[in-house]
């Protein structure tokens, strides 16, 4: 624009001097009169007009040029006077038309030297305005034009008639067609896409002429399909090189030319090709200048005898191939010419293109070289072509020149139309080869082809795949292979001193990258740590607070609870009975079937002989409809055995609801205890919230854990139990001896809170030298239960100077409890009790701990106690249940003898009442028990162990042994007695009596003397129970099967009567457990209907083949030696009668339970 603005201005004032000139005329002419018209000289005005002819002929030419070189732009937008409407809108287009007139220039009546001087742009137009110019033109030359009328009536105020309008045809409805025009096209059949393996239909010449591509989306053609193009529609050329000497001088040239006359640079596009040139000398001489620089020779490059003919040139297409052509082209340019300056053999130097034309042609395979081999003149010799044309490469080069070995001039002139990528290739061979010193390689060519064309487009060729296309590739691999090898080749001093340099560098990086990294894993284990740390420290933190608000809760509901307690006995309420164990995790990871022993409590049901109570129970076990139908029989009896009625049964549903967490599966190698369950389980926790709202309830827990505080806590009830860190404390073995020792309750001598071997050495040490006649000595981890953590040691039977020190005691006499008499014995004790311990100690069961090592490792762990065994043939535990209410006031619940199945030290049932001790005496020591257990916080149900046994000086001796704060198994089958029997229990005087039946109506019409009067009916009842029945035979019976084999056998419950056998069932899925509580007048006839029972089910549920896992015959064993005791002391009474003769179940040790035979005589 810069250029094109002073042509501009010159062409303006061009015009403004004509215009001046003309204006001058035109005065003159009109101030002049006719007869001075004649006188004027036109010359002036024919000379003004060939001067502005001359001016603009010689500025039109560069202007017009320059003006087609511009970009047209729109419009400027700031001036909207001139901006041109929408075409579309009409009110647009007629203030269009009433600006675009045309307009005369007016006649100046100024002088020109009034006129001012303005700038030469002001008089050209601008593009708004010659677009005006350009409408209005438009309109007036086109009549047919809506705004032509218009246009000459405000320009020239010509005003046309108006055309009057006729009538306009009335446009014809068009008929629509609907449907379709086209018809489909086919497709592969179903059968082809079913079975691809059939062959392909017959393609139409009308589904041919749509393409292949449409044939193949059709699935007309298979897409695997290999095709062949006839003709085809790519032809080879070889490229077309230029002479860059001839090119340089040429483009030098035509730059010169361009710079010598800017304006004739656009006759550039006016370049053409010469074909008629015949200037063969030169042409030959480029061409033989390209082919030496192609390594190509002349019988393949073109003709000797020059330019072929035009028939040479066209195809041939009688062998399908075509001759190679020559052809030569000319670059001919009018501006070389018009310069004579230049160089003329410059100028007129013609670029020559040597051109090879072969067709293409689509091969399903490779062809094959051919079987007899070529023969190439070289020289005056015919050479032989060898099987894939071979060469050789000696230290990595060819010959100098190449053309010298007559096996690479055959490999070259067969692949010469191939030969860009193949001498790439070559080059890299050369360069591998010479790098490793490779003295020969025999390359083989088709495969150097083939890999060359492979890696045309694609990325470099590995080492591996360049050496496999020489013929003696293992050996050339195994020489580069050799160390050092790549060091002998070429620059191998500096590829060495590269190596050594590298590797010192990638050693000392990786130094310091194994530090780095080292360091780094420090770091992250450091951060991951601390942020554990603080995650968890913040955690525990949160953990805390809740768990100290849960216990101020705990303590607020349970000073509620307390004020409240007589109001809340005698109302309505709810009791949500959970028989959680909440034992420490160790205790209940060692439990083998831990749901189903805290579900031995289902006798906790039979609370509802409370007409105010309704329960909720807390299932740790999944209850099936069987087991929920018998249990829903069993607490209707209460009313049939109150009636004695079988037909009146009470349906008691409303009253009870069983409630089993849905987390019970969730957890399966966990082993939690219910509690934990249940607080996992929100939607449990939300049904008991409904079952609850509204009314008074309260949580009776077994073994207290701090998850039961969480669920009352979430419940919003108060919890009848003790404080979880006060339960567990004096609930373990150490904590009992110190409530026994403020109660003053006599216990087996022992110590407590041992934690160390060589403190349980020093103390066994001094209990042994204390108490000589005790034999065994018990040892007792803290948390252990049901007999499990007990191991014991003779020290009579295994201890060498246990005789030397007993007769040493006797030495002594009185004087023995002095330290000084002890010291000799002591230390001979102490240094033989770490031995005697190692050999002789063993657990008590093996369900618990297996060897004396993993016992004592969990009693140094845990804590325990070390107590005497009792000096006697024959003892007897106890087990009373006490209860601490809310209020202080202590009850006893129940009390009974325990019965052992094969482990004297283990409970496996109980008989109630006990008829062991003196009540008076058993219940003075128990009340002690409870009063120093209140004093500590006690509150809530508790059970405390007792043994008994007469000593040396014919006294009875009561032991208390162990004391667990938690709702026992014996109180839930005590609870299940009291339902069936409708009796009163009175633990303190070991009385349990039934109602009296109720008489029978005498007929109307009986006489007095015909009423026989019967003995009046023996009230008092005598129970055996137990919950730790085990029997695998069990799992493969059904329940209601196995109640028909005991109705068979007579074992079952007498409503009339109020005795016989009740079953406690355990689960639905795995019945090998479960529970079995018989009722009798007397302790005999209960015990041997008990062992009875345990002797028919046994043989029922067996075969000889297929005993099973029981513990059914060490009961009945048990139950033996009870029944033999109690014989004993019935005879030896002085006011004893003779008694029936009762003979027990015989077992023989071959076949078991299942060959024994029961008989039983009563006279």
């Amino acid at each position: 624009m810069t250029e094109l603005q002073p042509s501009l201005e010159s062409i303006g004032h061009i015009l403004v001097k004509v215009q001046e000139d003309l204006q001058r005329v035109k005065n003159q002419i009109a101030n002049a009169g006719e007869d001075a018209l004649q006188g004027i000289d036109l010359t002036a005005i024919e000379n003004a007009i060939q001067r502005t002819e001359q001016g603009l002929q010689q500025r039109t030419d560069f202007v017009v040029n320059t003006i087609n070189s511009q970009v047209a732009t729109l419009p400027p937008l700031d001036d909207m006077s001139t901006r041109v409407g929408s075409a579309y809108s009409s009110k647009a287009s007629r203030q269009l038309a009433s600006r675009a007139v045309l307009r005369l220039p007016s006649r100046p009546t100024e002088n020109k030297a009034e006129r001012p001087v303005l700038h030469p742009s002001v008089y050209h137009d601008s593009p708004g305005q010659n677009m005006q110019k350009n409408l209005t033109l438009k309109a007036l030359l086109n009549p047919e034009n809506l705004f032509n009328r218009n246009v000459l009536n405000r320009s020239y105020g010509i005003g046309l008639p108006p055309v009057p309008q006729g009538r306009q045809p009335k446009l014809q409805p068009i008929n629509v067609t609907r449907g379709r025009t086209i018809d489909h096209l086919s497709v592969l059949p179903k059968a082809n896409r079913v079975d691809p393996s059939l062959p392909p239909p017959a393609i139409s010449e009308k589904d041919a002429r749509r393409g292949i591509l449409s044939l193949i989306e059709r699935g007309l053609i298979p897409p695997a399909a290999e095709l062949t193009l006839d003709p085809s529609p790519v032809h080879h050329k070889k490229m077309s090189f230029h002479s860059m000497s001839d090119m340089k001088n040429l483009r030098q040239h035509m730059l010169s030319a361009s710079s010598h006359n800017a304006e004739d640079s656009h006759h550039m596009a006016s370049i053409k090709l010469d074909l008629s040139h015949n200037d063969l000398d030169d042409r030959n001489t480029i061409r033989d200048d390209t082919s030496q620089r192609l390594g190509t020779s002349d019988d393949v490059a073109g003709s000797p005898m020059g330019l072929p003919s035009s028939a040479n040139q066209s195809r041939t297409r009688s062998g399908g191939t075509r001759s190679p052509q020559v052809r030569s082209v000319m670059i001919h340019s009018p501006i070389l010419s018009h310069h004579k300056s230049a160089n003329s053999l410059v100028s007129r130097t013609p670029l020559t293109l040597t051109t090879f034309e072969a067709p293409l042609q689509i091969m399903d395979h490779p062809q094959p070289p051919p079987v007899t081999p070529a023969l190439k003149e070289e020289g005056s010799q015919l050479v032989p072509v060898s099987d894939g044309y071979q060469f050789n490469l000696r230290d990595g080069a060819l010959l100098n020149p190449p053309t010298l070995d007559p096996e690479f001039a055959a490999f070259r002139q067969r692949y010469l139309l191939n030969w860009g990528p193949i001498i790439t290739m070559l080059g890299r061979l050369q360069r591998l080869l010479c790098d490793y010193a490779v003295p020969v390689a025999r390359v083989h060519g088709d495969r150097f082809v083939e890999l060359a064309h492979e890696y045309e487009m694609e990325f470099k060729p590995t080492h591996q795949e360049l050496i496999e296309t020489l013929e003696n590739a293992e050996s050339v691999a195994k020489l580069m292979a050799v160390p050092g090898q790549r060091f002998r080749g070429t620059d191998g001093t500096n590829v060495a001193a590269t190596k050594i340099q590298a590797t010192w560098r990638r050693y000392r990086a990786r130094k310091s990258y194994l530090i780095y990294r080292k360091q780094r894993w420090a770091a992250g284990v450091i951060a991951i740590s601390w942020i554990l740390h603080v995650r968890m420290t913040r955690m525990r933190k949160q953990l805390k607070n809740i768990r100290r608000m849960q216990t101020e809760n705990f303590h607020a509901r349970s000073k509620t609870l307390a004020s409240e307690w007589t109001k809340i006995c005698s109302s309505r309420r709810i009791v949500i009975h959970i028989p959680s164990l909440g034992y420490p995790s160790h205790v209940r990871l060692g439990v083998p079937h831990f749901d189903r022993k805290q579900n031995a409590q289902m006798g906790r049901l039979c609370e509802l002989r409370d007409p105010n109570v309704d329960i909720i129970y807390v299932s740790p076990v999944p209850i099936g409809e069987e087991l929920e139908n018998y249990y829903l029989k069993l607490l209707g009896l209460r009313s049939a055995v109150q009636n004695s009625d079988p037909a009146n049964v009470e349906d008691l549903s409303s009253r009870f609801t069983i409630v089993v967490p849905e987390a019970l599966n969730k957890f399966p190698t966990h082993q939690m205890c219910l509690s934990s369950l249940l607080k996992y389980s929100p939607r449990a926790m939300k049904r008991i919230e409904r079952l609850i709202k509204g009314r008074e309830a309260y949580l009776v827990p077994s073994i207290v854990h701090k998850d039961d505080v969480a669920v009352a806590d979430d419940l919003g009830i108060p919890i009848l139990g003790s404080d979880p860190e006060i339960c567990h404390l004096y609930s373990s073995k150490s904590g009992a001896r110190r409530i026994f020792a403020a109660a003053k309750a006599m216990c087996p001598p022992g110590e407590h809170d041992v934690y160390s071997l060589p403190q349980l050495h020093e103390n066994l040490s001094r209990l042994v030298c204390d108490n000589p006649y005790i034999r065994r000595w018990l040892f007792k981890t803290d948390n252990g239960f049901g007999g499990r953590g007990i191991a014991y040691i003779d020290i009579a039977k295994y201890l060498p100077s246990y005789a030397w020190m007993v007769k040493e005691s006797i030495r002594y006499g009185e004087k023995w409890s002095k330290r000084w008499a002890q010291d000799a014995a002591y230390n001979k004790m102490l240094n033989e009790i770490p031995i005697c311990l190692e050999r002789h100690a063993k657990p008590a069961s093996a369900e618990g701990f297996k060897t004396w090592n993993g016992f004592i490792e969990a009693f140094l762990s845990q804590g325990g106690v070390i107590e005497a065994f009792p000096p006697s043939d024959s003892i007897t535990c106890l087990t009373v249940d006490m209860f601490i209410d809310p209020t202080g006031l202590v009850q006893m619940l129940s009390c009974g003898d325990q019965i052992h199945a094969g482990n004297e030290l283990t409970s496996w049932g109980v008989s109630v009442p006990q008829a062991s001790v003196e009540p008076a005496q058993l219940e003075a020591t128990c009340v002690r028990i409870a009063e120093a257990s209140r004093a500590r916080g006690v509150v809530g149900h508790f059970s405390i162990d007792f043994v008994t046994y007469i000593n040396h000086e014919f006294k009875q001796v009561l032991w208390a042994t162990d004391l667990t704060i938690g709702y026992s198994d014996n109180l839930a089958m005590t609870q299940l007695m009291l339902f069936v029997t409708c009796g009163t229990f009175d633990p303190a005087k070991c009385d349990f009596r039934v109602l009296p039946p109720p008489k029978e109506k005498l007929g109307r019409f009986r006489r007095e003397h015909q009423v026989v009067e019967k003995p009046p009916p023996n009230l008092n009842r005598f129970c055996v129970m137990s919950t730790n029945l085990i029997h695998s035979n069990m799992a493969v019976v059904h329940y209601n099967v196995f109640f028909q084999m005991c109705r068979a056998h007579g074992i079952g419950f007498d409503i009339k009567e109020r005795q016989g056998t009740i079953f406690t069932l355990v689960n639905s899925s795995k019945r090998d457990r479960m529970g079995m509580l018989t009722i009798g007048e007397d302790l005999p006839g209960t015990l041997a209907s008990f062992a009875r029972g345990l002797s028919v089910i046994h043989q029922e549920i067996s075969a000889p083949n297929m005993q099973g896992k029981s513990n059914f015959k060490e009961a009945i064993d048990d139950i033996e030696g009870i029944l033999k005791v109690t014989t004993q002391n019935e005879e030896e009474t002085p006011q004893a009668v003779e008694s029936n003769s009762l003979q027990l179940p015989s077992i023989t040790a071959t076949d078991g339970l299942a060959s024994g035979t029961t008989m039983i005589t009563q006279n």
